[in-house]
């Protein structure tokens, strides 16, 4: 099964005396190594995902077969707290990063609470930025941000610290993260409104084909065939206008295999099975995009639901029917 973000190691690099609540980071670049990725088959009734919104109190738990959504009670420090944060897992727990309550905060859901680390972010990233398992979730890479040159900077977080590694060659503020060919990979740009793609490799970023738009605030999810898909965004060639289109990128080339029910924007999703799952803002639609088990083909979008408001970039996490309810 496939997240959208995070991951892991154990071996504390530097300690900075100067942050005196024991907030550990280090600032040495590293490189990145291939990450792979493994597919699950699970039917979507026995799909369950923990949606937590910017507030925390509107957390609920949705069922993938769409008969089913329930409250969820998670705890935080403040209810705001998950408000434009990016998430991964590392090591098979979910972790946020950033956001509006506190920039530089790394947290991980332990149960039902958010637990706030000792070890922080190396630069703020407030909103605009992206988290992605890598190195098969073990470690999370987290890019970008609101401002300046932290919307080409990246990090690498392994469970108890954070070690600074390529910057991008372009700024990719809510350009996301997915995997292309088992590389990390962001596309597009709120702020300069491009259609640059890019991958980082083992030593530093290379450009992939353009984006046939100037794309932002769209979903990034990786097939198991090493291809990654674009969901939604908006359209800076054509005034922003929000995008209904699911575009994939294989072989070097972009395709626009199918489209969204409702056009939609800052939307979260999640692959579990041959299943993506995409929460919508404007249209607080959740579909699910069922795909072929060989070949992963787009064989179905359907509704299963609605959001129960205008939430946007939810956190999502693949759980048990009864967590936290």
């Amino acid at each position: 099964m496939l997240f959208l973000c995070p991951c892991i190691e154990q071996e504390v690099k530097n300690v900075n005396s100067l942050f005196f609540k024991q907030k550990l980071k280090t600032t040495t670049t590293t490189q990145i190594s291939t990450t792979t990725t493994q597919i699950t088959p699970i039917e979507p009734s026995d799909v369950f995902i923990l949606v937590i919104p910017y507030y925390i109190d509107k957390s609920y738990l949705q069922s993938g077969d769409g008969i089913s959504q329930i409250s969820a009670t998670i705890n935080a420090p403040e209810n705001n707290y998950a408000e434009n944060a990016a998430y991964a897992l590392v090591n098979g727990k979910l972790h946020i990063f950033g956001g509006w309550s506190d920039p530089t905060k790394i947290a991980r859901l332990d149960d039902c609470t958010l637990n706030e680390l000792t070890v922080r972010l190396n630069e703020e990233r407030r909103s605009g930025h992206a988290a992605l398992s890598i190195e098969n979730g073990e470690k999370a890479l987290i890019c970008f941000g609101d401002s300046s040159e932290v919307r080409k900077t990246c990090e690498i977080f392994d469970g108890s610290t954070t070690v600074s590694t390529f910057a991008s060659d372009s700024t990719h503020r809510r350009g996301g993260l997915g995997l292309y060919k088992n590389q990390p990979t962001s596309v597009g740009c709120y702020s300069e409104e491009h259609q640059k793609a890019e991958m980082l490799s083992a030593t530093g970023w290379i450009s992939l084909p353009n984006h046939p738009k100037r794309i932002s605030e769209h979903s990034l999810v990786a097939l198991e065939n090493q291809s990654l898909l674009l969901i939604g965004g908006k359209d800076w060639g054509n005034g922003g206008a929000r995008q209904s289109g699911i575009w994939q990128l294989k072989d070097e080339n972009w395709n626009e295999i199918g489209d969204l029910l409702q056009a939609d924007y800052k939307g979260s999703a999640i692959y579990i099975g041959r299943s993506i799952y995409y929460f919508g803002y404007d249209s607080k639609a959740i579909e699910r995009l069922d795909f072929t088990e060989e070949a992963e083909e787009l064989q179905n979008v359907a509704q299963i639901g609605n959001q129960p408001g205008y939430f946007y970039f939810p956190v999502l996490f693949q759980t048990i029917s009864d967590f936290c309810i």
